[in-house]
């Protein structure tokens, strides 16, 4: 039992160390490690947590860790509190030393540099994370497309808030299926 427990914070602590870009560039991490390599959860499980890690408040890859660490030790609420822990203290340790050096090398040109190409990186974890997200479990058929597609124009387009974009979705997403 102890084994799952470390499994877990090795996981999640790699995944924090490692996971730049944001909790959404993450996903993709988590999805290969939680999924693929460890077997713990199927894609339809991933993508429902996922989907509940959306909706609730707080940063996806805190409340991802969070429930598949309650998950995969059968409903322990230890097992939540190694994942999130893991997953955050990466993110603890290194804004700690940054914060120390980073005043004292914020002109240096290599800093400015490595920071500069850190962006482009952090967008294509992101568009990856998109793309894993595509998949035939979150888009059921045309209605679901239908449905993306109105989102999509009604942000875009016409820049409605996100609260009234997650009611229109889901009331759509009722009057269709």
């Amino acid at each position: 039992m102890l084994e799952i427990y470390i499994d877990l914070f090795i996981t999640f602590f790699k995944i924090g160390l490692f996971g730049f870009g944001g909790g959404y560039a993450m996903l993709s991490m988590i999805q290969y490690e939680v999924v693929e390599a460890h077997n713990w959860l199927n894609v339809a499980e991933f993508t429902d947590i996922v989907a509940i890690s959306q909706m609730t408040p707080g940063p996806i890859s805190i409340n991802a860790a969070t429930y598949i660490g309650y998950t995969v030790t059968n409903g322990n609420v230890f097992g939540s509190i190694i994942a999130t822990f893991a997953v955050c203290l990466p993110s603890i340790i290194i804004m700690v030393c940054m914060c120390r050096f980073f005043f004292l090398f914020k002109n240096n040109r290599y800093v400015a540099a490595a920071l500069l190409w850190m962006k482009p990186a952090a967008i294509g974890l992101i568009a990856a994370a998109a793309l894993l997200l595509m998949n035939s479990h979150n888009f059921i058929d045309w209605r679901s497309i239908v449905i993306a597609t109105f989102i999509f124009i009604l942000s875009h387009f016409f820049k409605i808030g996100i609260i009234r974009l997650i009611v229109v979705a889901g009331l759509t997403g009722y009057l269709l299926f």
